[in-house]
C-alpha cells in the first residue's frame, strides 16, 4: 500500500513538472500568433532579393545582404539601404515587449586599405554597420529600449567564403526580433 502511494505521488510530482499554466501557455499562443503575423507583414513589404524572412521557435529574423544596405566596403547606408529599412521601421516601432537585436556579419576578406584606418578589422566593420542600423530605425520611431546593436566579424558564417556566392551570403545584416527578457 506504501509502495502504491508512493509511485502514486511521484507520477503526479512528474506530472506536475512537465505542465505550464494556463497563462503561460496563452502567452506562447500569443506570441506565436504575432511572430506568424509579423512573418507575414515583413515578408508582404520586402521583396525576396530584398531579405529573407526566416521564424524561429521564439524569435523572427529578417536577414539582409550588405548590397541592400551599404554600398561595398561601406559602413553608412545607402539610399536604397534606407528605402529598405523604411518599410520595416513601422513594424518594428510597434512592438510591445520585444526586443530587436541587429546583428551585422563579414566575410573573411582582411580589411582593405582605405578602410584599416577607421576599421582595424572586420569585427569593428561589422559592428559600425549594425549601429548605422540602429541609428537610422531609432530616427524612424523605434524606441532605443528595445533595439540593439551587434558586430560579429566574419564569425558564424552561412556559406563558404570559398566563392563569391558564398562571401555575399557572408556579408549580411539579421535583425532577431524576440521577446525581451526580463531582469
Amino acid at each position: 500500500m506504501k509502495t502504491n502511494k508512493l509511485i502514486l505521488a511521484l507520477c503526479a510530482a512528474a506530472l506536475a513538472a512537465g505542465c505550464v499554466t494556463q497563462k503561460t501557455y496563452n502567452t506562447e499562443v500569443q506570441r506565436a500568433d504575432a511572430y506568424a503575423a509579423l512573418n507575414q507583414k515583413l515578408s508582404s513589404e520586402l521583396s525576396a532579393s530584398q531579405a529573407q524572412v526566416t521564424q524561429l521557435q521564439n524569435e523572427l529574423k529578417v536577414t539582409m545582404v550588405n548590397e541592400i544596405l551599404f554600398p561595398e566596403g561601406g559602413w553608412t547606408l545607402s539610399r536604397k539601404g534606407e528605402e529598405t529599412l523604411a518599410k520595416i521601421a513601422p513594424t518594428l516601432s510597434n512592438l510591445p515587449g520585444q526586443q530587436v537585436i541587429v546583428q551585422g556579419f563579414t566575410d573573411d576578406e582582411p580589411i582593405g586599405p582605405s578602410l584599416r584606418s577607421r576599421f582595424p578589422s572586420n569585427l569593428e566593420l561589422s559592428s559600425a554597420r549594425a549601429d548605422n542600423v540602429v541609428h537610422y530605425l531609432t530616427s524612424k520611431g523605434v524606441p532605443q529600449a528595445s533595439i540593439s546593436a551587434q558586430g560579429f566579424g566574419e564569425a558564424r558564417p552561412v556559406a563558404s567564403n570559398t566563392t563569391r556566392e558564398g562571401k555575399a551570403k557572408n556579408r549580411r545584416v539579421e535583425i532577431v526580433i524576440s521577446a525581451a527578457s526580463r531582469p
